[in-house]
């Protein structure tokens, strides 16, 4: 625990003696540059936790105890941390307010949006003089001051307390009920019309937040369940957003691999139509990493991904979306080597960076008492519903936050090493190397003569004996060890080296592509 709060108040020293950490200056949103080169560092955050303060450490934010939830204002004190890890984007979680009628657990869930025009009551300070608006605008302007965009996102259906409010924005059944999606019971289907008629009523919805966005001064949209809306919607919210915004992004929640909606009353538009409508990125299917067997699978995907610029007119990108807020850590799944390898793919693959709050000390996002009767509720849940394994957002829960500290080195190691080598990533080809095992993946990224080597086993029971070819120029190089466990040798156009199980290594080689 020493070790850790020593990095931490050494994090804090480097941020705030940076000078451009405390530039006032005039904000220029360029976002949509900075993703399209692949060089945003993503970091998804819950306001809501992401600085509770939790006293007794049980889990639960209890105010009759004096504890706090997350709020607008008391993020702000989090800032210089997030800028010393070498975040530079936050993508933060839903900020409408959340309905409290068929709710999924005691504070409910962010994505059951009660209204698309107003802020979630529950991210106000308490003791401040200062309306809800105008804190959402100062933490803004506080990232801003930090050279840290803002992602804000925008909920795919209403909750059970809007459609008693207003039932004509939702899509009914064929008995007349409006329609639960998939297994979401605390949202209900907005009817967002089809390509030959969107709904102008849904459509004002998403006007009216997007209206609201921007003028609290945010960067970009992250769209949740994009493929739920058709085509027609989405371009022209686009279209007319980008008009007077052109830096503005548009972040699909969207995959390659999603073939069917999640309610067959539901539209359904796929990534590549989405794209085509104006959406500046996806998700892609990264999310399958812990599924893949071999090299040519991770293979097939980012080249799949780096052959979308040919697809469309303008150029799109995706983040690395090996660990969202909707997928179980990947410390339950194959421990921190895992979360080391999704650091170092991160970094170093033609795509935009994407981790979540938690993720750089390992949170399992395992709580004592998820789903178990609660002695307070201020919804109509009186249970701690949670997903497990997965980032709580449907209760007043502790920060995130792990005990594997020695991921946070290669966390903090790996985002400065993307920025430091931005042009590489951005430009660099992406080449495959021949490996001896079908486990084992090899890569360069080469530009204007750096090179960087990535090695990684995908097999996280068994080591791997591996030889990767490489040119035999190499030989006369002196290579620079960015990330290793074990010294690899390097000779007659060969890369030898032992790789324990889920190891990544990373070498440098100067003045050779």
């Amino acid at each position: 625990m020493k070790n850790i709060k020593k990095i931490l108040i050494l994090l804090a020293f480097t941020a705030f003696f940076t000078p451009q950490a405390w530039a006032s200056e005039a904000w220029i949103n360029d976002l949509q540059s900075m993703f399209l080169s692949n060089n945003a560092i993503i970091y998804a955050i819950n306001i809501r936790t992401f600085n509770a303060k939790d006293k007794n450490q049980n889990g639960i934010i209890e105010e009759n105890l004096g504890e706090e939830s997350g709020t607008f204002l008391n993020a702000i004190e989090r800032l210089d941390e997030i800028k010393a890890y070498g975040i530079n984007t936050l993508h933060v979680l839903p900020i409408t307010p959340v309905g409290k009628v068929k709710a999924s657990g005691t504070a409910g869930s962010l994505y059951a949006a009660s209204s698309f025009n107003e802020l979630n009551p529950q991210l106000k300070e308490k003791n401040s003089t200062l309306t809800l608006n105008e804190e959402a605008e100062k933490f803004i302007h506080e990232c801003h001051n930090r050279k840290i965009r803002v992602i804000i996102d925008l909920p795919s259906c209403g909750a059970y307390d809007l459609y008693l409010k207003n039932p004509k924005l939702f899509k009914l059944d064929k008995v007349g009920n409006p329609v639960v999606p998939s297994d979401w019971t605390d949202v209900r289907l907005l009817d967002a019309g089809d390509n030959s008629k969107i709904n102008k009523d849904v459509y004002k919805l998403y006007e009216e937040f997007t209206d609201m966005v921007i003028g609290l001064g945010a960067d970009g949209i992250r769209a949740d369940v994009a493929t739920i809306k058709p085509y027609a919607f989405w371009k022209k919210l686009i279209d007319e957003t980008k008009a007077r915004n052109p830096q503005f992004l548009f972040l699909a929640e969207a995959s390659d691999s999603w073939k069917e909606p999640p309610s067959e009353d539901a539209v359904f538009t796929p990534y590549n139509k989405l794209l085509e409508a104006g959406f500046d990125g996806y998700y892609g299917s990264y999310f399958d990493l812990k599924n893949w067997k071999t090299a040519k699978n991770l293979y097939s995907q980012v080249n799949f991904n780096l052959g979308l610029s040919k697809k469309f007119a303008t150029p799109k990108s995706v983040i690395g979306s090996f660990s969202t807020h909707d997928e179980v850590s990947p410390i339950l799944i194959n421990g921190p080597q895992f979360s080391r390898m999704i650091i170092w793919l991160n970094a170093t693959l033609p795509l935009n960076s994407y981790f979540i709050d938690g993720f750089q000390t390992g949170d399992d996002y395992l709580y004592f008492w998820a789903n178990k009767k609660a002695p307070k509720t201020f919804t109509d849940d009186e249970y701690y519903f949670v997903h497990r394994g997965q980032m709580d957002i449907f209760n007043f829960s502790r920060r995130p936050w792990g005990r594997h500290f020695s991921l946070l080195r290669d966390f903090v190691m790996a985002n400065k090493f993307k920025v430091l080598n931005q042009e590489l990533i951005a430009n660099g080809d992406f080449i495959t190397l021949k490996t001896s095992s079908p486990s084992v993946f090899g890569y360069s990224r080469t530009y204007n003569k750096k090179t960087i080597v990535v090695i990684g086993n995908l097999d996280f029971k068994k080591g791997q004996d591996s030889k990767i070819h490489i040119p035999k120029t190499c030989d006369e190089l002196t290579p620079i060890p960015i990330k290793i466990d074990s010294i690899p040798k390097i000779a007659r156009g060969k890369i030898t080296t032992k790789l324990m199980p889920g190891e990544i290594q990373v070498i440098y080689f100067q003045k050779f592509n």
